[in-house]
């Protein structure tokens, strides 16, 4: 799989945060192997879990209005100016419209990892926000057209989230799921360009 024209996000809750630095750092080490660059890896953390699915979309749209507010000026693409009278006007942050397209442009993205632990306690808490969350990623994700990765670990117990970040206490560490994330994320990524396409391998 290649990635390397790919852009994913990842958010991720800051609870449980052993846990969630090593899911992250697998996530991100497996999309780098898949040839994503570094540049197009976007991290974005939020409390917690709950915050996830509104997260998810929220970055999502955002890729959107950063692609078009990026884009070259249509006036400056149509040559109707002189590249000199264009690169002596100054755009907003200080760069000029001329050399708009040396620094531009971010696509949307094409996958996003939401990335969270859940440890079941003694209320029903856990069940409450493990349901939300699993139900509203799930919706960003047909609402948008956009793969969202369930990377919420849904845990009994802190051995259970440990083992499966590759934290494990015994001589079983467990395997980090973050890896896997980052491989499916990868793979939605491209299944979702080419279907868009019409193309089906």
């Amino acid at each position: 799989m290649d990635g390397s024209q790919l852009r994913i996000a990842i958010v991720h809750a800051r609870w449980n945060r052993e846990v969630i630095d090593a899911l992250v750092a697998g996530a991100v080490a497996t999309l780098k192997e898949h040839g994503v660059k570094e540049s197009n890896i976007v991290l974005q953390s939020v409390p917690g879990s709950f915050e996830l699915p509104l997260a998810a979309q929220r970055v999502i749209a955002g890729s959107h209005v950063q692609a078009g507010a990026t884009a070259t000026d249509l006036l400056g693409g149509l040559n109707l100016f002189s590249p000199s009278s264009r690169s002596s006007t100054p755009a907003p942050g200080g760069a000029s419209i001329g050399s708009a397209s040396t620094s531009l442009p971010k696509a949307p993205f094409d996958a996003v990892i939401a990335i969270g632990v859940l440890i079941k306690g003694s209320t029903m808490h856990f069940e409450y926000i493990c349901e939300s969350v699993s139900h509203a990623l799930m919706r960003v994700q047909l609402d948008t057209g956009v793969p969202v990765i369930f990377g919420v670990l849904t845990a009994l117990t802190d051995d259970q989230a440990l083992e499966r970040a590759g934290l494990g206490r015994g001589e079983n560490k467990g395997h980090n799921h973050g890896e896997d994330w980052g491989a499916a994320a990868v793979e939605m990524a491209l299944h979702t360009r080419n279907w868009s396409q019409g193309t089906f391998t």
